[in-house]
């Protein structure tokens, strides 16, 4: 018999479906297969208590006094700012894709994954501690991605899981990608896809969020956005609030989702419940966002409609509650930008931008507020992209 792999539970472990908010259930259900314990539940048979449409709710206006959702309780003390991690990729046709590291001031450059010639190594995430770092492979055109990780010096890389047994229904097209290690390093969230194609716009069947431990044991589902809306989209590109008690994540719609092709940023509790809306569509915001160190402010990136790298977008500031929304980069603009993240100790962000579609992208960096970015890596052979810039580990 063939299923999803079990994750490892305790006897003490509630195994009863409790109910969550805007009608989600955080699964207590874990992934399973043989060997199941008595009341675990397939991802298959995972379904909200009280089904209701995928929510859609208003954003804050702008204008509103900020409320500090998953702030840390006290500023933390400045953290000492370590290896910048991004996406790389490699060859004449840029088809394989490594993750590579950078000091803070754009020199050490050095290679942190070996893929093999077509692979691509994407998505980087530093533990808390700079000392370990997550991403996602995807072999080929035909390899669905899996999670791996690897050491800050790009030792013992080896892959999680897998997670899913080759011919479970649950598993058919099955797909893990954008892991973010938890502020204490105790889980990484992830999203995972799995379902049929849709054959005329490719969209597969289902897509959410999920969390288990960096060594792919107790596996939770998040979120629920498409569990009763199959093919409406894509959730991905989660990330942690610095106290661990919220993620903020893209919600992208497919071209039958409600809105058609559209792009938002949600927010929901580690527990699975308090899912609400950030952004609105309109503003077309997506990829990972940042935590400022203290949990109050969040960097993201808003993309215009149209072909991945389409000039136009920018990076923008919210409080985390969604409220004062400001742009930090001059628009319109005739470049493209990529996902932002904060330093460690909150005295710059960093981001990706390339001059235009076809172009490279290398990393810039700038102050919280805005202003004139300072070029960081200089390129022109490969583009760099999606950075996260790791704490450095203690000294001594």
């Amino acid at each position: 018999m063939t299923g999803t792999r079990l994750a490892r539970t305790t006897p003490t472990t509630a195994r009863t479906r409790t109910r969550a908010g805007a009608g989600l259930l955080l699964a207590g259900a874990l992934l399973t297969g043989c060997g199941a314990q008595p009341g675990d539940i397939p991802l298959s048979e995972i379904r909200a208590e009280s089904p209701s449409p995928t929510p859609t709710p208003t954003p804050e206006p702008a204008a509103a006094a900020p409320g500090v959702v998953g702030a840390a309780a006290a500023t933390p003390p400045s953290a000492r700012n370590g290896l910048i991690a991004s996406r790389v990729t490699l060859g004449a046709d840029r088809e394989t894709g490594a993750i590579l590291s950078t000091g803070p001031d754009g020199t050490g450059e050095r290679p942190l994954t070996q893929p093999p010639d077509g692979a691509r190594d994407d998505n980087p995430s530093w533990s808390p501690d700079g000392v370990a770092l997550a991403f996602d492979r995807t072999g080929d055109a035909a390899s669905a991605a899996r999670i791996w990780l690897t050491t800050a010096s790009g030792e013992n890389a080896h892959q999680v899981g897998p997670l899913c047994s080759v011919g479970a229904p649950d598993c058919i097209n099955e797909a893990e990608s954008h892991p973010a290690f938890s502020p204490d390093g105790g889980r990484i969230a992830f999203n995972r896809t799995w379902g049929s194609g849709d054959p005329e716009t490719g969209q597969i069947q289902y897509s959410d969020l999920y969390l288990m431990t960096p060594d792919g044991t107790d596996v939770q589902r998040l979120t629920f956005l498409t569990n009763d809306k199959p093919y409406s989209g894509e959730v991905t590109s989660p990330s942690w609030s610095p106290d661990g008690k919220q993620l903020v994540f893209e919600y992208r719609t497919s071209a039958t989702g409600l809105p058609a092709d559209g792009r938002a940023l949600f927010s929901v509790a580690a527990d699975g419940t308090g899912l609400r809306q950030l952004t609105p569509w309109e503003l077309r915001a997506g990829g990972r966002a940042g935590w400022s160190p203290d949990g109050t402010r969040i960097v993201f990136t808003t993309f215009p409609a149209g072909p991945d790298l389409t000039p136009g977008g920018g990076i923008y500031a919210m409080h985390a509650d969604g409220s004062a929304i400001e742009a930090l980069t001059p628009g319109p603009s005739d470049v493209s930008y990529g996902p932002a993240a904060y330093a460690p100790d909150g005295g710059s962000i960093v981001f990706a931008r390339a001059a235009g579609t076809g172009t490279s992208s290398d990393l810039y960096v700038m102050q919280p507020d805005g202003g004139s970015p300072t070029r960081l890596t200089d390129t022109p052979d490969r583009s760099e992209s999606r950075p996260s810039w790791g704490t450095a580990p203690p000294q001594g």
